[in-house]
């Protein structure tokens, strides 16, 4: 693996990934703006029509008005969103971050499973893959 670098303007040097090790910064960037994005829909449907959403009551052990988790789905949405795009700009705080938004997407995704189990799942296989890029390419940079 290559890593170059380059100074910014207050004399930092900041490591450039390339190669192998920059296609899985893009594609983890990439995966989160999608799912981001997805959630941010979801969320949006689920705050303008209560009665159409995934989030209707099931036998769960926890009791959320469809509207609250909408508006959960949209910020958690729009964060991750923004997190995969500062991912794709290569910011370093995001790769720690996108770590931990990326394990709660998946997390509050499983709260949908049994009423949307194939949306849910798409969406925990964008997560998988994000969480391996991330991991790949932090390991790399030892």
């Amino acid at each position: 693996m290559a890593i170059s670098s380059r100074w910014t303007q207050s004399g930092r040097q900041i490591p450039m990934a390339s190669g192998t090790s920059l296609g899985l910064s893009m594609l983890a960037g990439i995966l989160m703006f999608t799912v981001g994005t997805f959630h941010a829909l979801v969320g949006i449907a689920a705050i303008a029509d209560d009665e159409s959403t995934p989030f209707q009551p099931a036998n769960y052990s926890f009791d959320i008005d469809p509207t609250t988790w909408g508006w959960i789905q949209l910020c958690g949405g729009v964060i991750v969103a923004v997190i995969g795009i500062a991912v794709l700009l290569g910011k370093s705080w995001a790769y720690v971050l996108a770590l931990c938004v990326t394990v709660l997407s998946a997390l509050g995704t499983f709260a949908t499973l049994p009423t949307e189990p194939l949306w849910s799942l798409v969406i925990l296989a964008f997560d998988a893959l994000v969480l391996w890029a991330l991991v790949t390419e932090l390991g790399e940079l030892d």
